[in-house]
């Protein structure tokens, strides 16, 4: 029985953990991220991956920073076969990429060599992809530039948002590795160099990224609200105080650029730079839950003509 070593965090490594699970491997340890406080009460939570390996009695390692650790020393003594990652969060040393004798490879949320790095899924949305999917790899000391051994593309609809893309490629991801587990071990797999000069890089999102100007075209206005949707979200200011835009539609209507050029029941609608005006559908208020707009709108009084900030 191939012995494997998985190596994960979030959600999205969770359903490529129960693939393995499932397909009968020999999980020698789990290692993800160390628990974290949460919330407004810093409440100590342990990573989704953790709570998963130990519903399986599975040994669980969480080293604060692996190169160096005892905890490197303790993954390598374990002698798996095979690392497998998906999601972790940390570069793996050398001396442990070395390791496994049928080497470290890794589940990423991309067609590599395109989306590079830690936000894949967030950007493949902003930037407006019709596609994107699930690469299986061979790790390098490089950030992702690993030799590539399967792809799967998965379509992007307008109806999608991060949480919705989050959870067709984490299914995606345990499906291929499932398929493609059996070529590694037997040593059928393909193995193909990534083109790194068509490399591009999706970095984890900053704060000034989340912030909305309305003096851009409509479409990249929806795309960034999306691709921001449930996490981290995207907001604007209205009557000088943050205002987070959970979900929205394309639309039409003109308008200066963060203009509210019409008031409904079905939501807000926001004029952007062109004739593509942004329908705001769910928001969330400083201090308060996200609601409906339309719920929002019924309790302030908003008026056609008042206008969201962007400056």
């Amino acid at each position: 029985m191939t012995s494997v070593i998985f190596m994960g965090t979030p959600y999205f490594s969770v359903p490529v953990l129960q693939r393995i699970i499932a397909d009968g491997y020999e999980v020698k340890a789990v290692v993800t991220q160390p628990d974290r406080p949460v919330g407004r009460k810093k409440v100590l939570t342990p990573p989704p991956v953790k709570s998963e390996a130990l519903n399986h009695d599975l040994k669980v390692i969480q080293p604060e920073k692996l190169s160096g650790s005892d905890e490197l020393k303790e993954i390598i003594a374990l002698e798996a076969d095979l690392i497998i990652t998906a999601a972790f969060g940390q570069l793996l040393p050398k001396e442990l990429l070395d390791a496994p004798k049928l080497g470290c490879i890794n589940v990423h949320a991309s067609l590599l060599p395109e989306l590079r790095g830690g936000a894949p899924i967030h950007h493949a949305i902003i930037r407006g992809y019709e596609k994107t999917g699930i690469t299986i790899m061979y790790m390098a000391e490089k950030l992702d530039a690993g030799d590539i051994i399967s792809q799967r593309e998965v379509g992007i609809t307008d109806e999608d948002h991060v949480g919705s893309l989050h959870n067709k490629l984490s299914e995606t991801g345990a499906d291929l590795l499932s398929e493609t587990l059996p070529l590694l071990i037997d040593g059928k797999a393909d193995r193909t160099e990534q083109n790194h000069e068509q490399a591009t890089y999706a970095w984890n999102i900053k704060r000034e990224e989340e912030k909305i100007d309305w003096n851009r075209p409509g479409r990249e206005v929806f795309n960034q609200i999306r691709g921001l949707y449930p996490w981290p979200t995207a907001y604007t200011t209205f009557r000088d105080k943050p205002l987070k835009i959970q979900q929205a539609k394309l639309s039409t209507g003109s308008g200066a650029p963060g203009e509210i050029i019409g008031v409904d029941g079905e939501g807000l609608l926001i004029a952007t730079a062109d004739a593509e005006a942004v329908l705001v559908t769910e928001l969330q208020p400083s201090g308060k839950k996200k609601m409906a707009a339309a719920d929002f709108m019924r309790g302030s009084n908003i008026q056609v003509g008042e206008k969201v900030q962007y400056e």
